[in-house]
């Protein structure tokens, strides 16, 4: 067990934030960390920490016990480069390196007979065996594995971090940490910034994860795939579910439901407990079995009434009028943003079609232009080429991530009342008490507003401007899990035509009927939610897969019957012979490294004779050198042609 938390609490200015609280971190826990915005998650993770110290209970932990914290905002040295940040990781084991450099130095000056050769060689061998057992030969391979995992591959790791916008910073945190390897590790929102390719990456990385986890994340599909217990923080303590997070969704309900009925149960009895001792406790012949019934009432362990937050924000969308069938028509779409040194080209030849009542998701890489597609779509940005047309009667309303839309200097009944003047000031205040901005919220100025608060806004500006076509850049972005869900009721329920963006795969997997992927050149259609998409994704790499392996063995690829909708994936000569040549590569680089390692070992147990003379070990240690080069330089070839 790494961590026991014993029944701890802690208040801060009187007011109890946490208490009653219980649970174990084993060495191979997989825990999601939820709760509302402010319950305590925070605090708690701080208490797990050290940094915060609990005034009720007891925490026990491991000795020595390595813990890894991504806070939301994790630092870097702005000065170092991309590979020196995440080399310092490894700086006892740089080091350890540079002292038997230097000691291989020394002994090159010293007769093989002064003791202080025989001292020098005595550490020597101490810091190899440490550097070995430590894979210090493998640093620069495990920090390329987690850069192109966290989407750096293709970055120069001589750039500044000083350099890199706030997402790409918060990626190379979490790439740092996981290169530390903690026995447990903390992530707290650790899929804010990355696409989809890196979320699978580390999702499947965090599942060989070999110490613990404790996942803070609004990502349910990431705590679907990474966790298998959830530790809900509510109302100042704190229940634990087995199963990932949509077991726990079913296991909530049970238990609320089961409390509900027991609460009900027991509010019976003592109604009737109560009732029969009012009409019997005065009368002889009945006060006796009365006053039992009083004892009774006294013993009774009362059920608490089951509290649930019922401060929830309410969603409608709804419009007036129908749109013609055809809603949409985009040909052959281009779009370049930006001006001067800043213009950035970002995809051509985009045709798509969507039609009354499709309910359509944008996805593709970051940067490829997705929030710019709607833009563009709406007149703000101007296509270089292709054309568009929006069907007769289509209303659109427009759902801003970032809330451009929103003026920060109005108040937020101004900026709903000045939009819908014909109003009273009652109305207005109705439909934004609907999204929870009520009392003194409503004369707050806009800009000073959280993002959550301002996502509210702009959804009671969306329902108000009940448009028949919903246009929606990343709108679950800055909600807790109940809001999200509220949301994805509304947009499920929504009987118009819908196209967004999202990285939400929940959401993704819900609510559209058609996912659209953007590359660079083209689109590429899929006639469902995100679970099919994935089962055509992964169809596409069983076919790579396949081919790869028929390829290495001389032969074509067999012909397999698509399913509906699959795409089918031909090869040429060249790819094929291409990719017997890279297998054959990998399986010769294989069997050199097993070689090199018996070659190593045999040399490194030769260096060990204390009757070696100097001349010999001056020529083990330039061929263990010469060896260490060509494994690291074959793992490094190994590396990039698995990949």
């Amino acid at each position: 067990m790494l961590i026991s938390l014993q029944d701890i609490g802690v208040s801060f200015a009187g007011n109890t934030i946490l208490e009653h609280i219980s649970g174990d971190v084993q060495e191979n826990s997989r825990i999601g960390l939820i709760g509302a915005n402010g319950a305590g998650k925070s605090t708690l993770l701080s208490m797990i920490t050290g940094e915060l110290e609990n005034e009720w209970g007891e925490i026990s932990r491991k000795p020595m016990l390595g813990i890894g914290y991504l806070h939301q905002n994790s630092g870097l040295d702005g000065e170092n480069t991309i590979l020196g940040e995440m080399r310092r990781v490894f700086q006892p084991l740089l080091d350890a390196k540079r002292q038997m450099d230097d000691l291989q130095v020394e002994m090159g000056q010293l007769s093989p007979t002064a003791p202080a050769y025989h001292d020098a060689a005595t550490q020597y061998d101490k810091l190899l065996s440490y550097y070995e057992a430590n894979d210090g030969y493998m640093i620069d391979v495990k920090i390329q594995t987690i850069l192109n995992g966290m989407g750096f591959g293709d970055r120069d790791l001589s750039t500044r971090i000083s350099t890199l916008s706030g997402g790409e910073k918060t990626r190379l945190a979490l790439a740092q940490l996981l290169l530390r390897e903690p026995e447990l590790l903390i992530l707290d929102e650790p899929t804010n910034h990355l696409d989809f390719k890196t979320l699978r990456w580390l999702e499947e990385h965090l599942a060989q994860y070999r110490g613990a986890i404790i996942v803070v994340s609004h990502d349910r599909y990431f705590l679907d795939q990474t966790v298998d217990e959830i530790w809900e923080i509510e109302f100042g303590s704190m229940r634990i579910f087995p199963g990932n997070y949509s077991k726990y969704k079913i296991l909530k309900a049970d238990l609320m439901a089961r409390w509900e009925k027991e609460y009900e149960a027991q509010q019976e009895e003592i109604a009737d407990l109560e009732d029969y001792v009012a009409r019997n406790l005065v009368r002889a012949t009945t006060s006796k079995s009365a006053k039992s019934r009083v004892k009774k009432l006294e013993r009774m362990e009362r059920i608490e009434k089951p509290k649930e937050y019922n401060k929830e924000m309410f969603l409608h969308f709804s419009y007036d009028r129908d749109p013609v069938k055809d809603v949409l028509v985009a040909k052959d779409l281009s779009l370049t943003v930006g001006a001067a040194d800043k213009r950035k080209h970002l995809f051509d030849n985009l045709s798509f079609q969507i039609e009354k009542g499709d309910k359509v998701a944008v996805i593709g890489e970051n940067g490829i232009g997705k929030s710019s597609l709607l833009k563009a779509l709406l007149g703000q940005l101007k296509f270089d080429s292709g054309r568009y047309r929006w069907g007769d009667e289509t209303r659109i309303a427009y759902f801003d991530q970032e809330n451009k839309q929103l003026n920060p200097d109005n108040t937020v009944l101004e900026e709903l009342w000045s939009r819908y003047p014909g109003k009273t000031e009652t109305e207005i205040r109705t439909e934004l008490g609907r999204v929870l901005l009520i009392g003194e919220d409503v004369y707050k100025k806009v800009g000073v507003l959280s993002g959550g608060e301002r996502a509210k806004l702009s959804f009671a500006v969306l329902m108000a401007q009940r448009g028949n076509f919903l246009m929606l850049d990343e709108p679950t972005n800055h909600l807790d899990l109940r809001s999200k869900e509220i949301l994805e009721d509304a947009l499920d329920e929504f009987p118009g035509t819908m196209l967004f963006v999202s990285h939400d795969r929940y959401l993704l997997r819900r609510v559209p009927d058609k996912i659209i992927e953007i590359f660079k050149d083209h689109v590429e259609v899929f006639p469902g939610n995100y679970d099919y998409y994935m089962e055509k994704m992964q169809q596409k790499e069983r076919a790579a897969a396949l081919a790869a392996e028929a390829a290495a063995k001389n032969a074509p690829p067999q012909p397999t019957a698509p399913k509906a909708g699959a795409v089918t994936y031909n090869r040429g000569k060249e790819q094929r012979a291409e990719a017997a040549r890279v297998r054959a590569r990998i399986k010769a680089l294989e069997t050199r490294l097993e070689e090199l390692e018996t070659e190593i070992a045999a040399v490194e147990e030769q260096m060990t004779d204390p009757d070696l003379g100097y001349e010999k070990l001056q020529e083990l240690c330039a061929q263990l050198d010469q060896m260490h080069a060509e494994q690291e330089a074959d793992m490094e070839e190994w590396l990039e042609l698995s990949e």
